[in-house]
């Protein structure tokens, strides 16, 4: 056999059964090569995750994600539009075919991965809800927070997770919920609530945009499991896969020492398996994916691996600085890691 073959073969015809059939059917991958450019939901409004600033230029996890996948999909990162979402009309927005991806600090529940119609890829961001208090307070417990009122934002899961804590802990809740995080931000610092409750990244976020953000103490308290995973529509299987991948490809490409800096060498000297399949050396699996070669190459040199995206936008090189925590790889202490490239 001929090398690529080898790796073909390496893969398994099972997975080269699955993934060669919906390339043939016309598909978002078809639609978005056919338009020259990948529509992604995001918030908008949520620095670290997804924001624009003044002059107009988009920052986030989220944001990086979505050029991740077009650089995968189109060739280049930058062949990409963001559309600001709600949380009401976000999963309407990716049902109805006007963007391709949503990639929105959108928790992955039973409920909406088997009743909305969509399908959660995979995780992209270990989130957890917390509190967020005036150190004015000398709170230092979410257990101290019982008859306080506390800001919320509705239609998330944040509403419901609180009532099960105070529940839990036989407090009385008194939630005051807004219709987003700007507006509960605001009446959290009018001093219309005691306490405010979101993911830890948008309280992070909330907090440094804050003139006395050093006034401000998030509690330790972590009440909820919050995995953030992007989403695509349930009835194109390929398209999952084609965007799972392109995480689980940042992901593997920190494990290996691979990122924007260091990628051409890696490929120019590229020897085992596992980083010929990485960066698609022999166009292994592009072949299986419908995507031209070299594709997961051009996401970790135009992106770079999750450790870069994570950096910059959420940890030291960002204003949040969040700590890697559960989201570091699982051999540095964290939970994260992808199925390996072999």
């Amino acid at each position: 056999m001929s090398q690529p073959k080898l790796w073909l073969w390496a893969l398994g015809a099972p997975l080269l059964l699955a993934l060669a059939l919906p390339r043939a059917t016309a598909g978002t991958l078809e639609d978005v090569r056919q338009r020259g450019v990948l529509r992604c939901g995001v918030n908008g409004e949520a620095p670290g995750l997804s924001v624009k600033d003044e002059s107009g230029a988009w920052s986030g996890l989220d944001v990086d994600f979505c050029r991740a996948v077009a650089a995968a999909t189109l060739g280049r990162a930058d062949k990409v539009e963001l559309i600001p979402t709600s949380t009401a009309n976000r999963f309407d927005l990716l049902r109805e075919g006007q963007v391709d991806l949503l990639s929105r600090n959108t928790t992955w529940t039973m409920s909406r991965d088997l009743g909305l119609g969509v399908s959660f890829v995979a995780t992209l961001y270990y989130d957890g809800q917390g509190f967020m208090v005036r150190r004015s307070t000398n709170t230092l417990s979410a257990l101290e927070l019982s008859n306080r009122p506390v800001c919320v934002v509705s239609d998330t899961t944040s509403a419901e997770n609180a009532k099960r804590y105070f529940t839990l802990h036989s407090m009385v809740l008194k939630l005051e919920e807004y219709p987003n995080l700007q507006e509960a931000v605001k009446a959290y610092v009018d001093g219309k609530c005691y306490a405010l409750t979101s993911d830890q990244s948008q309280l992070y976020a909330a907090r440094a945009a804050l003139q006395d953000s050093s006034g401000h103490r998030i509690l330790p308290e972590v009440i909820s499991r919050e995995p953030l995973a992007p989403v695509v529509r349930q009835d194109d299987g390929h398209w999952s896969s084609i965007v799972r991948w392109t995480l689980f490809t940042l992901i593997n490409a920190e494990e290996a020492g691979i990122d924007s800096s260091n990628v051409d060498a890696a490929r120019a000297r590229a020897l085992s398996d596992t980083v010929r399949l990485l960066l698609d050396v022999d166009g292994a699996t592009s072949a299986l994916l419908g995507l031209e070669k070299g594709w997961s190459y051009r996401v970790i040199d135009q992106v770079g691996n999750y450790a870069e995206i994570f950096e910059r936008n959420l940890g030291k090189g960002s204003a949040l600085g969040i700590k890697r925590g559960l989201n570091a790889l699982w051999r540095d202490g964290g939970i994260l890691y992808a199925p390996p490239s072999r």
